[in-house]
């Protein structure tokens, strides 16, 4: 019976050693110049809370955001035109009117071709597509 104990453990100490050695590691934090080459130019489609917002980051610091195809109209204008910009290796943006003007920064990281993670300074977080 001990000898069985320690077998099965031994095979679980090698599992957990054995799929530490082969998870895939963490993605970094995109950091200034990389938030920057990652978004600018491009449209990102977050996702979050079971819905998508697509938002458009121009070149110009300016970000629009369309929110009429998934029905936002009744809690907010539906389209709107803020700012953004990268600082503390955050992207961060303010829309005149959403979010009552409040500014908020998200810390980012690649998850894939085009797939990215992210988290607000105040703690929401989910996923998004960017493309050309």
């Amino acid at each position: 019976m001990i000898n069985l104990r320690m077998r099965v453990a031994g095979l679980f100490g090698v599992a957990v050693i054995c799929g530490f050695a082969t998870a895939p590691s963490l993605a970094a934090d995109l950091k200034g110049q990389d938030i920057k080459s990652a978004i600018s130019g491009k449209r990102v489609v977050l996702s979050s809370v079971g819905f998508e917002f697509p938002l458009f980051y121009n070149n110009n610091g300016r970000v629009t955001g369309d929110g009429s195809a998934v029905g936002l109209s009744k809690f907010f204008a539906p389209k709107e035109t803020g700012s953004w910009w990268v600082a503390d290796n955050q992207l961060c943006q303010k829309f005149p009117t959403w979010y009552k003007g409040q500014t908020y920064c998200f810390t980012l990281q690649m998850t894939g071709p085009n797939k990215l993670s992210w988290q607000r300074n105040d703690g929401y977080t989910g996923s998004a597509k960017i493309s050309g």
